[in-house]
C-alpha cells in the first residue's frame, strides 16, 4: 500500500469543509457582532492557531498600498478601520485542509522510477475588522476545491545510484592498494624532479 499524508492548519475551527468556513462569517453582520461573539465562534487568536492578529499599520498597507489609494476609495467599514488607529483591531484567518496520496505501480514508488501524488483538499482566507470591539467589516477568499497532481520519473535513478557505488568501490580497492603497495616496501621514494633529470641528461 503507497503512503498517504494529511495537513490541516488548525483544527480549533471545527470546520470539516469550506461552506462551514462560509456559513461562520456569513453569521458575522458588521456593526453589531462583537469580539466576544467572535470567541464563541472559535474566531479568536488565543484558542484558533489558524487565527493571527493585524496590527493597524498592516490593515492600512492592505488596502493603500500607494498614494493612488485614498480613504475616500475604501469600503465604510474599513474606513472607520483606518481612522480609528489604535481603536482599530483586526483578525485574518488562513485556513488548509489538504490530503496527499501516492497512486500507481507500487514496485515502480518504492524504486523510485515513477512516482504519482494527488492532492486534494481546500483553503479558505477571511478577514475580520473591529472598531472599539465591534466588527465593521469582514471580507472572504480562498478556494474551495484543491485538486493538484504530480509527476515524478527517474527512470536513471537506479542505475545512477548503482554507478556511483561502484566508482565509490573502485576508489577503496585503490586507496587499499596504495596502502598496501606503501607499507610493503617500507615507505615511497619521492619521484626524481624534472630539473635533476634534466641535468643528467646534459652531462651525458
Amino acid at each position: 500500500m503507497l503512503p498517504s499524508s494529511k495537513e490541516v492548519t488548525a483544527s480549533g475551527s471545527g470546520w470539516q469543509k469550506y461552506e462551514d468556513a462560509e456559513r461562520t462569517f456569513a453569521g458575522i453582520v458588521p456593526g453589531r457582532t462583537t469580539a466576544a461573539e467572535l470567541k464563541d465562534l472559535k474566531l479568536d487568536p488565543s484558542s484558533n492557531p489558524s487565527v493571527s492578529v493585524l496590527h493597524p499599520w498592516q490593515v492600512r498597507e492592505r488596502f493603500m498600498p500607494n498614494a493612488l489609494v485614498t480613504l475616500e476609495d475604501l469600503d465604510q467599514g474599513v474606513r472607520e478601520c483606518v481612522t480609528a488607529r489604535e481603536h482599530c483591531r483586526a483578525y485574518e484567518v488562513n485556513y488548509l485542509a489538504t490530503q496527499s496520496r501516492r497512486n500507481g505501480n507500487a514496485a515502480l514508488d518504492i524504486l523510485r522510477l515513477y512516482r504519482e501524488t494527488h492532492t486534494a483538499g481546500w483553503r479558505f482566507n477571511g478577514l475580520i475588522l473591529m472598531k472599539d470591539d465591534v466588527v465593521v467589516y469582514t471580507l472572504t477568499a480562498g478556494q474551495p476545491k484543491i485538486h493538484q497532481v504530480e509527476e515524478k520519473q527517474d527512470y536513471l535513478g537506479p542505475v545512477q545510484a548503482l554507478a556511483s557505488k561502484l566508482r565509490f568501490d573502485d576508489v577503496k580497492e585503490q586507496v587499499a592498494s596504495l596502502k598496501g603497495s606503501g607499507s610493503a616496501g617500507g615507505g615511497q621514494t619521492a619521484p626524481e624532479s624534472p630539473a635533476l633529470g634534466i641535468s643528467a641528461l646534459k652531462r651525458q
